[in-house]
């Protein structure tokens, strides 16, 4: 390939990278950027501590739900149709949250933000896969991974400068202008990429068959739920983070970096590295290396809670290594799974993404049960990474690991 054929390919996948990644990035925006608000949504809404915590869980419950849709609808319809329609209907939905006027409204609204929220990421993961193969999917996938991590640091951060100068409602106003903006870049520049011949039907029985293959194939079980739980080790926190770190580390409403620096610069060390390694290392050895890193971190953060009370910053340095084991083999995880299914990448994606999301729901509702002290943090974090160190033994172990071609 000519030198400047291969320069323009490489800015291509780059800029491409960057705006799926961008897509992704809605959801961590959606969830994190109104954390330092929740206090005055409380008090301005007279709403109870349990009220509060459901306007995470009514945004959860639905992105999980319609993850399984996303993916599919785009096997048939295409990528950029779903994008689009998907941008369009979200931005409406933050305005909505914006305007309510009660907590009731608050929770409806949040829950069509998580309908809609999903469809850049989920369609992204399939984008990546319709147009790039071998090491280059892994590097394009570390790069939307490592553009990402930026998300969850600067998401809070912007809610708390938010908060501070204009109120809650700002928040959401500004959910709104992010993704109008994405909405009118994808409608510029975003590429079409599963072709008509290659598109499935949605017929009602073809779907079923198709998602009843799918959820009981025990490989693609095995890696989603090793990465949803490697994932739940460190969401626990994300969702902990208003009383992880204003009540117990005494951290104010803009002090949400203690948490989201070390997670962002971890995730995005760990992905970058991930793109590095691509073609030079078996994807396994790199699963086995992020594993290892995860282990190192949840036992240090264990052992140092049980012997300490938590204080800054050491409460909140495992949290770095967590997230760089974890962003390290994430990419590999993600491609492992839709390996498995060439032909219908869409609605492995969506089922992919559902588990995942569905995962991190559950840690969102039972996260006031663990939340009361660090300790209690540690070992749940520590249990949720061991169940998928069992999870990814079993798929070696009982199956055959297939490698990203």
């Amino acid at each position: 390939m000519p030198s400047s054929r291969l320069t323009t390919s490489r800015a291509t996948s780059g800029g491409l990278a960057m705006l799926l990644a961008s897509l992704s990035a809605v959801g961590p925006f959606s969830i994190d950027a109104y954390l330092p608000s929740m206090g005055e949504i409380q008090r301005v809404m007279n709403a109870s501590p349990y009220a509060l915590q459901m306007t995470l869980t009514a945004y959860m419950v639905p992105f999980a739900l319609m993850t399984l849709w996303h993916g599919a609808i785009s096997d048939a319809v295409g990528r950029r149709p779903v994008v689009l329609w998907g941008m369009a209907l979200f931005a409406l939905a933050s305005l909505a949250c914006a305007l309510a006027q009660n907590i009731a409204m608050l929770l409806v609204f949040r829950a069509l933000q998580g309908a809609t929220a999903g469809a850049g990421m989920v369609v992204g993961r399939a984008i990546v896969r319709d147009r790039f193969h071998g090491p280059e999917a892994q590097r394009v996938m570390s790069q939307v991974s490592m553009t990402f991590a930026l998300a969850p640091a600067i998401a809070p951060i912007i809610g708390g400068w938010l908060q501070a100068g204009f109120g809650w409602r700002s928040v959401f106003l500004f959910l709104v202008l992010y993704s109008g903006a994405i909405w009118l870049l994808c409608r510029r520049i975003l590429p079409e990429t599963l072709p008509p011949d290659r598109r499935q039907t949605l017929h009602p029985v073809y779907l079923l068959k198709s998602y009843w293959t799918v959820l009981t194939s025990f490989r693609f079980l095995a890696v989603c739920l090793g990465a949803t739980f490697c994932f739940a080790g460190l969401f626990l926190y994300v969702a902990s983070a208003p009383e992880f770190l204003m009540h117990q580390l005494g951290v104010s409403s803009t002090g949400f970096f203690w948490l989201f620096g070390p997670l962002t610069a971890g995730m995005a060390l760990g992905a970058w590295l991930s793109g590095r390694l691509a073609g030079r290392h078996a994807p396994m050895r790199t699963l086995a290396w992020s594993f290892a890193a995860m282990s190192g971190a949840a036992i240090a953060n264990l052992a140092f809670h049980a012997l300490h009370a938590p204080v800054l910053p050491w409460s909140l340095a495992p949290v770095f290594f967590y997230s760089f084991g974890m962003a390290l083999g994430y990419p590999t995880l993600t491609l492992l799974a839709l390996d498995l299914f060439p032909e219908q990448r869409g609605l492995a994606a969506s089922c992919q993404s559902f588990i995942q999301t569905a995962g991190a729901a559950l840690v969102a509702m039972l996260a006031p049960l663990v939340w009361g002290s660090a300790a209690s943090l540690a070992r749940t974090q520590v249990a949720a990474l061991g169940v998928a160190i069992v999870t990814i033994l079993a798929f070696r172990r009982f199956s055959r690991a297939p490698t990203p071609a």
